[in-house]
């Protein structure tokens, strides 16, 4: 059985690696370490497919240097130790260059294990991962490691890969096949950015087309849909949460329909349905209180459908919270309040306010005040401890709802402190 294609095309030098030309062109950090002929301790991060395992080989071979492969989901502490052992013997030769895949699966001992080595120069780590490093891998190998991002393909990158790797197929095939340019624009847009997965796709779609011409009907039937480059359990999907979040604060309602399409299209249902809850009490909140009951609507709605269905009433929240007014002085108010409460400010609130209250003897406190007693129901009155009694943590916010409840306070307040 053949090897992968992905495999089998693998470049065997830097000028062969597709894209990532803010590591490799001129004057770019990586390809100025390389050029300088100098190995450190790298980490690579960025999406499947994208060059890491390529680029990790090809310095590999460069340096000469004696090379271990592991794999994390794979590999324990005893395939790290025998690594680290053989790199005593190869110290003087230039020492081990150890590439770890997947580096966040091993545990903070795990990693702990490689800092003596790679401190004293016996071993070369490029540690690879599709998580954020900063929060997967210990800090302490972090900062001894210069750390590269590999980015997804662009399609224009992608294509010249579809190319070369159809003149590999036709000389392993004896066959003169052709792909059409409408065909290699279809797998070179659907991959994600992934040459893996393109490269997957093409070698399908060389196969289902016979004798003939690889056209955009068999790409099509190959790709029905977008590849989708992200792991739903990883931190791509909390980014496109995030800007999904951050597009309606901001009140675009294109790109918030748009970050919403890419969650929904992984299939996740059960995500973008809380973020929307959160969005509507968070950003639009007391500038359209409504919002709230409508978006649970929604997602009460999307949430009995399920997919495909569930889209079209996400989709109205979502289109709905990037187009209504915003105030953040909910969030604002309560987290001013949890700093108060935290610091162990206010333990002791005016006696009268507590449920079962009777006056002591010489009490001089007064009474508790029933506001619906009193014109416009509403009555001057202490309601926050003695330490925080002229504390203000809600601000009325500057939009039309907030700014007429604002306006009838004070003409109500001032009326009555007359």
């Amino acid at each position: 059985m053949k090897e992968p294609l992905a495999v089998r095309l693998r470049p065997t030098c830097l000028s062969e690696i597709a894209g990532q030309r803010h590591l490799f062109e001129e004057g770019a950090p990586l390809r100025a370490l390389i050029d300088a002929g100098r190995m450190t301790n790298m980490i690579f991060y960025g999406p499947s497919g994208t060059g890491k395992t390529t680029t990790a080989t090809v310095l590999a071979k460069q340096s000469g240097m004696r090379f271990f492969r592991l794999n994390a989901t794979t590999a324990g502490s005893a395939d790290i130790r025998e690594v680290l052992r053989e790199s005593d013997g190869f110290a003087a030769d230039g020492g081990v260059l150890l590439y770890l895949d997947e580096i966040q699966y091993l545990n903070r001992k795990q990693q702990q294990t490689l800092l003596e080595y790679i401190e004293d120069g016996r071993v070369t780590l490029i540690a690879s991962t599709t998580e954020n490093p900063y929060f997967y891998i210990y800090k302490a190998l972090l900062s001894r490691s210069a750390v590269f991002e590999f980015k997804p393909l662009s399609p224009e990158d992608v294509r010249p890969v579809l190319m070369r790797a159809m003149a590999h197929l036709n000389g392993e095939e004896g066959a003169e096949k052709v792909l059409s340019d409408e065909a290699a624009e279809v797998i070179a847009r659907t991959s994600g950015g992934d040459v893996r997965a393109a490269l997957g796709a093409l070698e399908l779609c060389y196969f289902a087309a016979g004798d003939g011409e690889i056209t955009e009907a068999i790409a099509r039937r190959v790709c029905p849909k977008s590849y989708l480059a992200f792991d739903r359990e990883g931190d791509d999907r909390y980014e496109l949460m995030s800007a999904l979040q951050k597009s309606i604060r901001g009140s675009d309602p294109d790109a918030a329909v748009f970050y919403l399409a890419k969650l929904l299209e992984s299939g996740d249902l059960l995500s973008p349905c809380r973020r929307l809850l959160v969005i509507a009490s968070e950003d639009v909140g007391l500038a359209f209180p409504q919002a709230a009951a409508i978006v649970k609507a929604c997602v009460d709605s999307a949430l009995q459908l399920g997919l495909p269905e569930a889209r079209i009433p996400l989709s109205e929240a979502a289109l709905l919270l990037a187009t209504a007014p915003k105030s953040n002085s909910a969030e604002a108010a309560i987290d001013a309040a949890l700093s108060d409460v935290r610091a162990s400010k206010g333990r002791e609130m005016p006696s009268y306010l507590r449920e079962n209250h009777t006056f002591g003897v010489g009490e001089t406190k007064g009474r508790y005040r029933y506001p619906h007693d009193y014109p416009e129901h509403w009555v001057d009155q202490q309601y926050l401890p003695d330490d925080l009694k002229e504390r203000k943590y809600y601000t009325f916010g500057e939009n039309k709802t907030e700014q007429a409840a604002k306006a009838f306070w004070a003409a109500v307040k001032k009326d009555k402190l007359k």
